[in-house]
């Protein structure tokens, strides 16, 4: 529990750095990602200490270019 609430802890004090300076310079589109990407790592890294079983980037790899594997060599 403590974990978690250093991830989070964490999390809200690199808000606190990087928001206001991309407001500053109004960049929006920035901000968006900055906070997509915050948050997706924060549930992940959460996810990580609950032990969730989160599969690995490598199998989405591994559907999309197998077919194109196949399609190319044949086999």
């Amino acid at each position: 529990m403590w974990v978690i609430l250093g991830i989070v802890l964490i999390a809200g004090m690199m808000i606190l750095i990087e928001v206001p300076r991309l407001l500053k310079s109004k960049w929006h589109k920035e901000l968006w990602v900055f906070t997509i990407l915050l948050t997706v790592g924060t549930v992940f890294n959460i996810g990580l200490k609950l032990h969730w079983n989160i599969p690995s980037p490598l199998y989405l790899m591994i559907a999309i270019y197998k077919p194109i594997s196949r399609l190319i060599y044949g086999s």
